[in-house]
């Protein structure tokens, strides 16, 4: 078998690890093969890029690639392509991102019967939750773990899954948000039994009134923490401002963290990327609680302010 020289690209940057290059260097240093980050002045036998996000939120790879083939893959390229099964279920080369060491990373299921009409997921893994994977597929210890499933309660197998994420007692961070619509006691029950770092969830549609849902799991949870009950609220797809603003305030109230999202952020109104910087800045998000009263430019002039008064004591 001849070893082969890859590179690898992740297009997106390295602010978060790319799962998918993750597993293609396992797989290919199990096989022998050399493995590394591609750089422009080498060449090699296969290079892979991968890229999660579209054009929205992060440029292509325009740089000069010396490689005998290229493949590209992941969502931001399309919808199609897959890992190989082999590659799929390998264990993913964690010392590729050593700035994120002491973390696993991984899918327990996937799919979601929700269909959003901004969310790729059901178009990409299906319209039904189906678990995929054991956690010690890629678990094997790390302190913490953070979760990508899309929505592992709608997953029939969610009692044995959400039971190996408590045998673990490693602290798990459910990343991609769970669906408050479907938790039950029973649920909100096997979620205490888990090590929680972060619960996520969704209140995108402002049609849909979520309060029961939420009012019932904060009775419910042993998570009282209202900093480690984060919901994503999508805002600047069909929803007013007056829609948005309700649903941050009415998430507060109930002891839930709002954490806004802007959809197509470059064709959002002003007002709405203010209210995404009021919101998920917390320091300004709990020192003025009535997002009315917040000046995006109050520290600049806090400063100056502070500036002026050391001219005026010099006696400038």
């Amino acid at each position: 078998m001849d070893i082969l020289k890859i590179g690898l690209i992740d297009v997106d940057g390295h602010r978060w690890p790319n799962l998918c290059l993750m597993k293609i260097s396992a797989y290919h240093k199990a096989r022998g093969d050399t493995v590394e980050w591609h750089d422009g002045r080498r060449q090699y036998d296969l290079v892979y890029m991968s890229r999660v996000f579209t054009d929205s939120y992060s440029k292509d790879y325009t740089g000069r690639i010396r490689a005998d083939r290229i493949i590209k893959g992941g969502t931001g390229y399309g919808l199609t392509g897959k890992l190989p099964d082999d590659v799929e279920h390998t264990r993913p080369d964690y010392g590729l991102y050593p700035q994120f060491s002491g973390t696993a990373y991984g899918f327990l299921s996937r799919g979601c019967p929700r269909g959003c009409g901004f969310c790729i997921v059901g178009e990409k893994e299906g319209r039904k939750a189906v678990a995929v994977a054991n956690l010690s597929e890629f678990w094997s210890g790390e302190k913490e773990i953070k979760l990508l499933d899309a929505n592992l309660l709608a997953c029939p197998d969610w009692e044995r899954l959400l039971g190996q994420l408590a045998e673990s007692r490693a602290m798990v961070d459910f990343t991609q948000g769970l669906d408050i619509r479907l938790v039950t006691p029973e649920k909100a029950a096997a979620l205490n039994r888990v090590r929680t770092k972060m619960l996520h969830f969704a209140w995108d549609n402002p049609e849909d009134d979520l309060t029961p849902y939420f009012k019932r799991f904060a009775d419910l949870t042993s998570v009282k923490d209202c900093r480690k009950r984060r919901v994503y609220v999508l805002t600047n797809y069909g929803s007013t401002h007056e829609q948005d603003l309700y649903r941050v305030y009415t998430l507060r109230g109930m002891g839930y963290d709002p954490y806004v999202m802007v959809y197509e952020k470059s064709t959002a109104p002003p007002i709405t990327r203010r209210l995404q910087q009021w919101a998920n800045n917390k320091w300004f998000f709990r020192a003025v609680p009535d997002f009315n009263d917040f000046d995006p430019n109050w520290r600049r002039k806090q400063k100056g302010v502070g500036n002026e008064d050391r001219t005026a004591e010099n006696g400038s």
